[in-house]
């Protein structure tokens, strides 16, 4: 039957499509490769024919791997050091007891002088008791930053055990406040003013060295009203209250309802004194300011006035001409007001009456005052003065000579703010008094020990039979007396390693002697060379680990803002939702 065209068509497209592809057998599949396993190598087969080079590694590639083990070696050996140190610190260890044939000095007072004499005193010489209201030390040149809520109060003291704790002979600390002193007996009586008192709260007990380190009081020059209603800056209590003060007048400022006039004098604080703490506490309430009280509120950042009132012609006298120019107009661009040569006259619940330098009299209503400015002595310290009525002529403070030993009294030592030298009553000159003085100390017994020695040996030289051993003993009794001989004491020399001071906007300044001369900076790089002083100036690794942490979290973070006091109850009232550790 014949097909038609079209279906012939398909047919063919049909058997096209159905043929099979034919494929190579599983054992023709491995053929090549047996065939390619008979070749010869190729080192064989062309031995002149180079390998191919090996991938060069790029130097840069090579210097980040370098970097990075150094780095990393770095950060571990960093973190075992800064263990082991902390472990160390936390763990000291054994001590010696106390030796009743060895001297007792008593040291009165925890501040700049008496703890660098407990950080340098060789204790194997001496028994030494401590003697202080307070069982820590403060580290005064930071305590505008507390007020102000930039560092934690914590982070700033340390504890009078931690140093003695380190000693080679334990050292007695008792917390008490030092009431008298009888430089004829040579003993001094102290009682317990704290909260909780046992059955005993008075003691006398014996010196034979006394050290006056009990430093200086607030010098308020019988101003009306200073007293009752001015915040200090002297004390660690003195910073807290200040910042709670500080932060009630910014919320009495908000409660609703006040009037315009009411809230400019709530957000008026006025700073007394140009001095360094004077000035450091007027930097701070500004950067408060300006990077906090702003964003926290802004309806009042705009009416808050900081004054500084000094009596001077200007503030910082202690530092160079140009650098009290640079303070003053960084002041200047910060909107804080500088009044010179004004004098406060009276301090009101709600105004402060000054002097101006016209000699008329002004009323600025203010909601805080703080007085930074002025030292005078302490009770314990005018009432041995009045013992000595002949030497002790200057009511500044102890008049010492140039060994810092009290002038008309045996065995008695004063160093720091409560003394009277030819220097500034600053920290830096305590300090260098206390170690000074822990140095002197060493030197007297040596020189005891050594007179110690000399009767004993004359005793031998009596009782020597033979000729060699009374040469022998004599010459040991000249050597003797030739190294007492060699044992000075030198007078003690002030060294001034420069002045700091922070105004404020992350600048500072800095007058630092070199050479013959001094060097004078302020800005931003002299507030880093003012941070790197201050943490190189604390006294443990655990303060400088708290303050760079809190300068880094206020960095990142802010200052948080808050105020808070306890009523009879355990629980706090807060001012603010805003809360600050």
């Amino acid at each position: 039957m014949p097909l038609s065209r079209q279906a012939t068509r398909i047919l063919t497209r049909s058997l096209v499509h159905s043929r099979q592809v034919p494929r190579p057998s599983h054992a023709a599949r491995f053929l090549p490769s047996r065939a390619l396993s008979t070749q010869p190598e190729p080192s064989q087969a062309k031995s002149d024919v180079p390998p191919p080079p090996a991938p060069k590694q790029s130097k840069w590639r090579g210097f980040l791997q370098i970097l990075g083990r150094a780095t990393l070696v770095t950060l571990v050996g960093s973190a075992g050091a800064f263990y082991y140190i902390t472990q160390k610190d936390r763990s000291p260890g054994p001590q010696l007891p106390f030796d009743d044939s060895k001297k007792t000095v008593v040291i009165l007072g925890s501040g700049w002088g008496s703890t660098s004499l407990l950080k340098t005193i060789d204790t194997t010489e001496y028994n030494v008791v401590v003697i202080s209201p307070k069982n820590f030390f403060l580290f005064t040149p930071l305590l505008p930053s507390v007020a102000v809520g930039t560092l934690n109060p914590r982070s700033i003291i340390q504890s009078t055990r931690y140093i003695t704790r380190h000693k080679a002979r334990g050292v007695a600390v008792i917390e008490a406040e030092a009431t008298d002193v009888d430089p004829t007996n040579k003993t001094v009586t102290f009682v317990d003013n704290s909260e909780v008192q046992g059955s005993t709260t008075s003691r006398t007990i014996k010196y034979d060295y006394l050290v006056m380190a009990v430093g200086a009081e607030v010098q308020t020059f019988g101003i009306p009203g200073v007293q009752e209603h001015a915040c200090f800056m002297k004390e660690l209590a003195d910073a807290e209250k200040m910042q709670k003060r500080f932060m009630d007048c910014i919320e009495t400022a908000a409660f609703p309802g006040q009037t315009t006039q009411e809230q400019e004098r709530l957000l008026h604080m006025v700073v007394v004194g140009g001095g360094p703490t004077g000035i450091e506490l007027s930097g701070e309430l500004h950067d408060f300011l300006e990077d906090d009280l702003k964003f926290w509120y802004p309806e009042l950042a705009s009416k808050i006035k900081i004054t500084l009132v000094e009596a001077l012609p200007s503030v910082l006298p202690m530092f160079s001409k140009q650098l009290i120019e640079y303070t003053e107009s960084t002041f200047k661009e910060s909107k804080i007001d500088i009044m010179t040569k004004t004098m406060v006259k009276e301090v009101k619940p709600n105004s402060v009456v000054l002097q101006m330098p016209d000699k008329s009299i002004k009323e600025l209503p203010c909601g805080m005052v703080v007085w930074a400015g002025g030292n005078k002595g302490r009770k314990v310290s005018n009432d041995l003065m009045a013992k000595l009525p002949a030497d002790q002529t200057n009511r500044r403070g102890i008049v010492v000579d140039d060994h810092l030993r009290m002038k008309g009294a045996d065995g008695i030592f004063a160093i720091g703010d409560c003394s009277v030298t030819a220097y500034a009553p600053t920290a830096q000159v305590a300090s260098q008094e206390g170690s000074y003085l822990a140095r002197m100390l060493v030197q007297m017994a040596k020189k005891d020990n050594l007179e110690k020695k000399i009767p004993t040996l004359e005793a031998e030289l009596r009782s020597a039979n033979t000729e060699e051993d009374r040469k022998r003993i004599g010459d040991e009794i000249e050597s003797t007396k030739g190294q007492i001989a060699k044992v000075k004491l030198r007078p003690f020399h002030y060294s001034h390693q420069g002045s700091l001071a922070y105004i404020g906007s992350e600048k500072a300044i800095a007058d630092l002697p070199f050479m013959h001369g001094n060097i004078a900076t302020g800005g931003v790089a002299t507030f880093l060379f003012w941070r790197s002083a201050y943490l190189s100036t604390l006294f443990s690794l655990r303060n400088r680990t708290l303050v760079a942490t809190d300068w880094i979290k206020v960095k990142l973070f802010g200052r948080l803002v808050l105020h808070f006091t306890f009523n009879s109850g355990s629980q706090p009232h807060t001012s603010s939702d805003v809360a600050r550790d």
